[in-house]
Parts: C-alpha cells; structure tokens; sequence
C-alpha cells in the first residue's frame, strides 16, 4: 500500500509525459513512489531543455522536441502503443488532438486542462466564443463513444480543475451532516445533483487564496509565480466563464451565452485578469479574487444540473476565485497594463520561496448554515517535507495528477472521464499525504458583507 488506502499498481507498458516544466518535474517523483514502474519505461517530451537534470537524476530518458500539428503523429508513434500512457502537462499542444491519437492506438491519457494548438492574439477578439474552457470541454466531450468501450482518458485532473470537485462532494456530505441529516454518499451524478439542491446550494467559488513569498521581491518587467507562468498567463487571458445557476436574476451586461452545447455556463466579453470577485479562505478571510476561466466551472455546473439542460430545474453558480501569491497579482496587473504582453523575464518561485502557504478549497453558499468552505491548507515548509523540491501549489496539483493516473491504471477502458465522474473519497484519499491540512469552516460571511461601507452601490440586497 502505497499510502495505507490505494494499492501501488503495476505498470508494464510505456509512459511518456509531454511536458516538463514546474508540475512535470514535481510529477515525476510522486508516479515513481506510488506506481511499480521503472525509470527506463519512462519518457519525456519536452518543447525547451528545462528539467534535464532532474530527468537524468531519476533515471528518464529527456527528448527536446516542440511538438505540432504537422510532426504529432512521427513524434508519438514511436513512443506510444498499445496499453501505453501519455500525461499531458504541455502548454500550447492540443489536448484533443492528443487524446484521440491516444485513443485510436490503444493507449491511455490524462491531462490537466483543455490546451488548445498555440493561440493568435486576434483569436480572442474574432471569436471570442471558441477560445472559451467551455468550447474545449465540448470538442472533448465529443470525443465520447458511447455503447463502445475505449481507453480510459482523464480531462482536466490536476488540483483545478480535478482536485476541487472531489472537495466538492465531500463538502455537500459535510453541510448534509451538519443541517442534519446523515446522508449516504450519492452514486450517480443525479444524485449529487438532487443533494446539492436540497441542501440549498446556490454559488460555488472554487476559493484560493496563495501567500508563498520569497526575499526576492518582483522586478520590473518580470513575470513571478508559484507555478507555469505560460499556463497562468494562458488562462488569465481568456475569456472569464462562470457556470451560471438557476437562481440568478441579473446577466452581467457585457455577458454571453452559447449557442450550442450543454448551456451549463457564460462568459463575459473580458479577460479573467480584469475581473474581480468578492470571496472567502478561511486563511484570508473575505478576499478580492480573480474571476480567471477554468474547466471546474462549467463541469461541476453541468454535472450538478437537474432537469432540461438548455431550461433546468436546478443548477449551481459555479466560478474560480483566485488570489494568486502577491508577485503573480502584480505581475498580472502588469500584464493587463501591457494589454497581454508577456513580460521579457519571467520566473517560478521554488528554493527562494521564506515562508507562505497555499489554501486551495471549495466555498459552498446558500444553504441552512450560510457558507462552508473545504479543501487543503498546505505550508511551504510541509510541502518540502512530503516531496523535495515543490511548493506548496505544485505539490497540491502533482498529487493528483499521480492520483488520477493512478486511478486510471487501474480502470483502462473508461472512455473520457471528467473528475466528477472518479470516486471522490479514493483520489482524496491519495493526495491526503500530500495536502497539510485537509479540513473545513463554516463562515457567515456573504457577498454582500460590508458592500457601501466606502461608497453608495446599486445593489439587490435580497439575494446576497
């Protein structure tokens, strides 16, 4: 038992990463300790030389390769057959691409968000619609088969996406228990659904708050975070989406709809960077966080949807909240000011890192006792002692990548799965070594709290 609840699986085909930047690295080491599989059966692809050393310290061979629409097909074949294993950490590299090349050679896949092929400026503002999570998730989806069995290929399984909506779950158990009634954990998505709106569970924020700092303080014209600035960046520019709940009784003006797919969420016509929302960590206590896009807010809002899709019965409002570390929301604003340039130098914070911790959760808004949040508090200094060389974000999304990989080991003909559809109580209990403080707090703090205490706002002060 690797960690006295999951058994260690056993192996035997090839895996290959694609992509070895800040999470790759901090991967690696977790697969080796919790999966029975040897360093020469593992291969990484990588677009720049980065992690060489690490690479070769644990034994894998290291290819320096960016890879293409034109060249996918001669860089994979070699690597990859039957009964093989592709994770997915690149940025800029087609996920869908890749799963369905996956797919039709018999091999599984897991990646930890919907990367499209590498973007155009313009993109955003000629189609702003398609450069959505939500447009992603739809041409994954699309790759489903059903009534026919396929190799098992896990969309979007890192911390968030991933992680956050097992918390999910165990959350709308805690609330249960805590408004009382002893609930008994629900076994298909329908049941999550019915829980959720029985328990009152209007808004979701997906609440995260990152206080890790180093002694070396940002510089100008420098782009600082605690993990892949290219995937931050990435993501900040995008549209920002919300999965958009059956209670809502105002559209944000500059909102949009789609006109095809599941209906499950919005956008708005800016970048997530430039949109602010009013949350809650118990670490922070009431916080300005970043409405930035990511996959968890439209599958959690989807998957917790009662009734006609396009007309439902019941749906959650579902969102990312997120406060990065102090140098990367500088960074950003900087980036903003500089109407999405990259910065020339950029750096991801590690051994520099004094002090600081990450508290990534799930706040749940609405039901009997108002307001509970649940997730993992994880410290610099604990994330270096469970796993050398990771902060306390890179560990939280590392343990889960092995978690899911892990999972889909041992179930290789599911098909594509989304992280609502793997046992939340299994891949919590996995990561658990790996998170610090796994606990919840219940808050009445809403949104609406101390809202006019400096200026007078129109609000619908009914519906906090």
């Amino acid at each position: 038992m690797a960690d006295g609840t999951v058994k260690r699986p056993k192996f035997r085909g090839r895996l290959l990463m694609v992509g070895f930047g800040s999470i790759g690295q901090r991967v690696l080491p977790l697969l080796l300790r919790h999966i029975d599989i040897a360093p020469g059966q593992i291969t990484i692809v990588n677009a720049h030389g980065d992690g060489g050393g690490t690479a070769q310290g644990f034994g894998v061979a290291l290819q320096v390769c960016t890879i293409t629409q034109d060249n996918l097909a001669d860089v994979l074949a070699p690597l990859l057959s039957d009964g093989d294993f592709l994770i997915n950490l690149s940025v800029d590299v087609s996920s869908t691409a890749l799963m369905a090349w996956c797919r039709e050679r018999g091999a599984l896949y897991l990646d930890t968000c919907t990367e499209p092929w590498a973007r155009r400026p313009a993109d955003a503002q000629s189609a702003p619609d398609r450069c959505t999570n939500y447009a992603r998730r739809e041409a994954v989806l699309a790759l489903r088969t059903p009534g026919r069995e396929s190799p098992t290929a896990v969309s979007t399984h890192g911390a968030n996406p991933g992680l956050v909506s097992h918390f999910v779950k165990q959350a709308l158990l805690d609330v249960a228990r805590a408004t009382g009634t002893r609930p008994v954990a629900p076994v298909d998505r329908e049941g999550w659904a019915c829980l959720a709106r029985d328990l009152g569970v209007r808004v979701i924020h997906i609440a995260e708050r990152d206080t890790q700092a180093s002694a070396r303080h940002r510089g100008l014209g420098e782009f600082v975070n605690t993990w892949s600035v290219r995937g931050l960046v990435s993501e900040a520019l995008q549209p920002a989406e919300l999965g958009w709940g059956t209670h809502e009784r105002h559209l944000p003006p500059d909102a949009r709809r789609h006109a095809d797919g599941c209906g499950a969420a919005i956008f708005l016509m800016r970048p997530g960077l430039a949109t602010r929302v009013r949350s809650w960590t118990p670490l922070a206590g009431p916080q300005h966080g970043l409405l930035i896009s990511h996959a968890e807010a439209i599958s959690l809002a989807d998957y917790l949807t009662l009734g006609c899709r396009q007309a439902p019965d019941y749906r959650p409002t579902v969102h990312y909240a997120y406060h990065p570390c102090d140098d990367a929301m500088l960074s950003l604003d900087d980036l903003a000011a500089r109407s999405g340039r990259l910065q020339g130098c950029q750096r991801i914070l590690g051994p520099e890192i004094d002090e600081g911790e990450d508290e990534l959760g799930v706040l749940l808004m609405g039901h009997a006792r108002n307001a509970y949040w649940y997730g993992s508090r994880l410290s610099i200094d604990q994330a270096r002692e469970c796993v050398p060389f990771n902060n306390a974000t890179t560990l939280q999304v590392a343990a889960s990548v092995m978690a899911g990989v892990v999972w889909a080991m041992t179930h290789p003909r599911r098909g594509v799965v989304e992280p609502e559809e793997l046992p939340f109580d299994e891949v919590i209990a996995h990561c658990r070594p790996y998170l610090g403080q796994l606990y919840g707090k219940f808050t009445d703090w809403t949104p609406l709290r101390d809202r006019g205490a400096l200026f007078d706002e129109v609000l619908d002060r009914t519906d906090p």
